[in-house]
């Protein structure tokens, strides 16, 4: 193959890889060294059934994705073995299930950064925000918190309209 037709793929590649990043709604880098077949196996099958779209990159390719695109302060973690795993409807699924297998894979697998709604995260934010309730959670955390007030209301005015009701029913009219 010539050099013009690998420069070429490359170019390619660089392109559909800056598609998939700006299409994302959040990214993790991680550095998957250390872990097995199996171990890899599983943790796809999980990304894919949470529509985490996850691959091993080349540093190189996702230095020019990540500068096409204007995203700085990434290029440190860029070294190394690298997989990228991006995410789509659920902003916070690829920090939720890489921060579970990273402490689970005690040092083996680690998260080198990540990035959401164009903000660049260190591992301490990353892994910070893996160990915060999902949407599901969120949500009927706020549920609970609305409703609460809602409720300590309906209790006073059936405890008010009680004491009104009992000290009319011992008056004669």
């Amino acid at each position: 193959m010539s050099s013009e037709i690998i420069l070429q793929q490359k170019k390619e590649t660089v392109a559909q890889l800056v598609e998939k990043l700006r299409n994302a709604s959040s990214g993790v880098l991680v550095n998957y060294s250390g872990i097995n077949v199996a171990n890899d196996t599983a943790l796809r099958r999980e990304l894919r059934q949470a529509g985490v779209h996850y691959a091993v990159v080349k540093n190189t390719i996702l230095r020019h994705a990540l500068d096409e695109l204007g995203m700085e302060g990434l290029d440190h973690t860029l070294s190394g073995s690298t997989a990228v795993a991006l995410g789509g409807e659920d902003a916070m699924a690829p920090a939720k299930i890489l921060g579970k297998f990273a402490a689970d894979s005690k040092g083996k697998f680690t998260i080198k950064a990540g990035f959401m709604e164009g903000q660049i995260m260190d591992e301490a934010q990353v892994i910070t925000l893996s160990k915060l309730p999902g949407r599901e959670g969120l949500l009927s955390m706020l549920v609970s918190a609305l409703s609460g007030p809602v409720r300590g209301l309906a209790v006073a005015l059936n405890a008010i309209a009680e004491k009104e009701n009992g000290g009319n029913e011992g008056e004669v009219a």
